[in-house]
């Protein structure tokens, strides 16, 4: 009897093992990613991990993913369909942790909705990752496979999938691990890496070394103002641009010869930003106290950033964080506040800095072009200016003014016509139903949001400058060099043409090109570099470790500088991106500085090596850096991996 119950066990224990094994079998698919390879992935059909799933898609929103990756690095997820292969870009927030995705399906069917900018307009935040949409779409019939792959794959990574289900309705994101994703200082605590803080007392000792330290500009022979006390024309009390033997300047209001290094989103806290807490509160181990880090405005967020300052410096932190910032400004050889900064730092005017004007009715459903046709609008832009920058008239600390950034109108006229057309009656539609009569072609339609623009920018020169005639207009910070026919539009409205430029270095046939058509100094907005050591997504632009950050930083900003034209730089950006994501989803590990306000050492120091070197860098009489990072790609298009 004794030997029967133990056989009868022992079948029963098969029969489960049997049981997990099998399922695990049909249901889990685990692709290795190769790094030896520019492109590694792979596809399969969708019946081999979820029998039964329909073809066709019509009629449902969502696709939802049930999966764990090893790497925040960005990654394809494609379906072949009956016409063809439709894909987009996932990031996850959860590496190394089991999790649900809900994308909805509309990105795979139609173009993205209409939007200020690129970031707003290709960006789609969820709660266990984001989206970056791209690739071709289409209607969702004939479905029968999945292909997921990865361009120039870090470390060897992996991806197991084990669930692909349809859904009408939203069924929210769900991080599906006991183990909370960031731990009590806000970084990744489902990985190890080189700097992770285990304690809040290696943190006090990290930071105090800083405090403690003494910092100067000597090295860089900054002016007051971070100009070059070297180099002196005639001084006017503003910034301004002069060109000297065929190479542009900036003129700080001192006289000196002024190149602006910079950064952007510089102020203290960043980066460290949970929204949505309430969709995803088990991925957090612990969250600030009431009344530090939390935005009164937004209840439902909280800020790592803020309280890791908060226990930096105690109830000082607001004062100290931002003399702090300054005094890494001053050490790390940068001279410019660039965009998207903190108004408490620009307000010390003890750094140059540039904004972004507000209120020029810009609006996301003309995808960043301004209704200019309407009555009022003349007036509502003469007061927006007026109250923005008639305080500013005579601060001699600010270089000037962007009009907007990245606007997604460009390339895109035709369909910006026809959304007008479809869309509400308003006044821009009244105009562009009169310019079309009679001849409505796709060269007409692009003259019209032509002819848009440049009322557009002329109205806001205009304006600016009368309310405030002492500073320069910085340009629209476009998002890729824009057509010959819009250069010369604005030729006339701008004092310094501005661009974003994530490239391992820019393109010098397209400064060249700028240059040609405008006839103006340039700066490039935006660049980066990242990677993925931190549990954050790679940026735009990524290298394979912290130190080839500072390798890529140096080639790009020293190449960028030996062009006559380039006056200005500003790296996107002070601190990492939200850890958890910011509104439009990006969680990029690009930052100067991590979420314990402790900076990334080789970033820095590259940075301290190269502001030693711009002047006789632009000068023509030193080489640029000519160590290429290794490895680095782009978020452009990726090499075809399905059809070769």
């Amino acid at each position: 009897m004794k030997n029967k119950r133990w056989s009868d066990l022992a079948v029963f224990i098969a029969v489960v093992l049997m049981t997990i094994i099998g399922c695990n079998a049909q249901q889990v698919v685990k692709i290795q990613f190769d790094s030896n390879k520019e492109v590694s992935g792979k596809k399969f059909a969708i019946r081999d991990i979820s029998p039964g799933l329909p073809t066709n898609w019509d009629g449902y929103n969502f696709v939802v993913l049930e999966f764990r990756i090893t790497t925040p690095q960005r990654f394809q997820v494609g379906f072949t369909t009956e016409t063809g292969y439709n894909e987009l870009r996932v990031m996850s927030y959860t590496p190394n942790g089991w999790n649900k995705l809900a994308i909805p399906l509309r990105f795979y069917r139609a173009l993205p909705d209409a939007a200020n900018d690129l970031a707003a307009t290709y960006n789609q935040g969820r709660y266990t990752g984001w989206i970056n949409l791209g690739g071709k779409r289409g209607p969702l019939k004939g479905v029968d496979s999945i292909g997921i792959r990865m361009n120039v794959p870090i470390n060897n990574p992996s991806i197991e999938l084990r669930s692909i289900a349809l859904s009408v309705d939203d069924p929210g994101d769900v991080y599906l691990e006991d183990q909370p994703m960031f731990d009590e200082f806000g970084q990744w605590n489902k990985g190890t890496y080189e700097g992770k803080t285990k304690s809040l007392e290696q943190l006090r000792k990290e930071w105090n070394a800083e405090d403690n330290e003494t910092v100067s500009t000597k090295a860089y022979n900054y002016s007051k103002f971070g100009g070059y006390l070297n180099a002196k024309v005639k001084a006017t009390g503003f910034f301004r641009t002069e060109k000297i033997n065929g190479r542009w300047w900036f003129v700080d209001p001192e006289g000196c010869l002024f190149l602006s290094v910079g950064v952007d989103c510089v102020g203290p806290g960043g980066g460290g930003n949970a929204i949505n807490i309430d969709k995803r509160r088990n991925m957090y181990k612990e969250l600030p106290p009431a009344g530090i880090g939390f935005n009164p405005e937004k209840p439902n967020s909280a800020n790592f950033g803020t309280w890791n300052l908060f226990r930096r410096y105690g109830d000082d932190y607001p004062a100290k964080s931002k003399d702090l910032v300054v005094k890494r400004m001053d050490k790390w050889g940068l001279n410019t506040i660039a965009n998207w900064s903190s108004s408490e730092v620009t307000a010390l005017n003890k750094k140059a800095f540039m904004t972004q004007l507000r209120g020029l009715g810009t609006d996301g459903a003309l995808m960043g072009l301004a209704d200019i046709y309407a009555a009022d609008y003349a007036t509502k832009l003469d007061a927006a200016c007026k109250s923005f920058v008639e305080p500013l008239r005579d601060n001699p600390w600010i270089i000037g003014y962007f009009v907007a950034n990245e606007p997604a109108w460009l390339e895109q006229e035709d369909r910006l016509c026809q959304i007008i057309l479809d869309g509400p009656e308003r006044p821009i539609k009244n105009e562009l139903n009169q310019f079309l009569t009679g001849n409505d072609t796709k060269e007409r339609r692009k003259q019209f949001i032509y002819n848009t623009f440049r009322i557009f920018l002329e109205t806001v020169n205009k304006t600016v400058k009368r309310y405030d005639p002492n500073h320069l207009n910085l340009g629209m910070r476009f998002g890729h060099v824009p057509a010959k026919e819009v250069q010369v539009i604005c030729k006339d409205a701008f004092d310094v043409f501005s661009f974003n430029c994530y490239a391992l270095v820019p393109p010098k046939e397209f400064m060249d090109q700028i240059m040609e058509g405008t006839g103006l100094p340039m700066i490039i907005g935006e660049f980066h570099f990242g990677t993925v050591d931190r549990g954050i997504a790679q940026s735009l632009w990524q290298v394979n470790s912290q130190q080839e950050r500072g390798v890529a930083y140096r080639y790009y900003t020293e190449h960028a500088y030996s062009h006559p034209g380039l006056i200005g730089t500003a790296y996107f950006q002070w601190s990492d991106q939200d850890l958890s994501g910011r509104r439009d989803g990006e969680n990029y590990n690009c930052g100067l500085v991590d979420v314990t306000d402790r900076p990334y050492k080789y970033q820095v120091e590259a940075m301290m090596e190269t502001a030693k070197r711009l002047y006789d860098i632009h000068n023509g009489k030193t080489s640029p850096y000519n160590q290429e990072p290794v490895r680095a790609r782009g978020h452009g298009a990726i090499p075809d991996l399905w059809n070769k």
